[in-house]
């Protein structure tokens, strides 16, 4: 089963896609992940990421593109994979299909943008720690305290409501296009995410087991 999720940052990609690893037993192959795997190992496209992000620069998408396909020859990817972040824009979707990578199956996680301001805007983490909260889901005893040790709580940069703002609009414009991409394709399957994660991946497995 070779599957990709789409959504939104917040939409709950990456918890389902730990789920369906689990389930199947294939590899979540999250972008973010295996570049800082590659950059761990010193490998010549790690070493060429570093660069980039030392500088404060987004990796260019042939850099990208290799380090993906790379992951996908290893041998724990033969029997399928879930791909999480990539591809992000249809030059990547195409690039996969020059590899003669066949998906199966593509899934979108539908979230509306005032959901996942909510959603993410409501996350602190502690600044020791590392503990995770949420306002409305997942709240400390103490306003604004960690319930594990006691240190203040904050909110990461990638959680500031502009911010949030920002990568939705990048969404929209570059990734949701894919969408109509593989519509046309005939493997697009439209799922719902819910508050609860357990009845959003109910939808999955709907789709999965179809």
């Amino acid at each position: 089963m070779r599957l990709i999720l789409l959504g939104a940052p917040g939409a709950g990609k990456g918890t389902q896609a730990m789920l369906i690893s689990e389930k199947y037993g294939i590899p979540v192959i999250a972008t973010g992940e295996i570049i800082r795997r590659e950059v761990a190992m010193g490998t010549e496209m790690g070493e060429a990421a570093r660069k980039y992000l030392n500088a404060g620069n987004l990796l260019p998408d042939t850099l990208v593109n290799d380090i993906v396909i790379k992951r996908l020859r290893e041998k724990d990817c033969e029997n399928g994979f879930v791909l999480d972040g990539f591809p992000r824009k249809i030059s990547q979707a195409r690039f996969l299909e020059d590899e003669n990578v066949i998906i199966d199956k593509v899934i979108s996680i539908e979230v509306s943008d005032e959901d996942i301001l909510d959603r993410i805007t409501g996350r602190r983490v502690c600044r020791t720690c590392g503990k995770s909260y949420h306002l409305e889901y997942n709240p400390p005893r103490t306003a604004n305290i960690c319930d594990n040790c006691g240190s203040e709580l904050s909110v990461r940069h990638d959680d500031e409501p502009d911010t949030v703002r920002n990568r939705l609009e990048v969404y929209h414009n570059e990734t949701e296009p894919l969408k109509d991409y593989y519509v046309k394709k005939g493997i697009l399957s439209i799922v719902f995410g819910c508050e609860k994660v357990e009845d959003t991946t109910k939808a999955v497995d709907k789709v999965l087991e179809a």
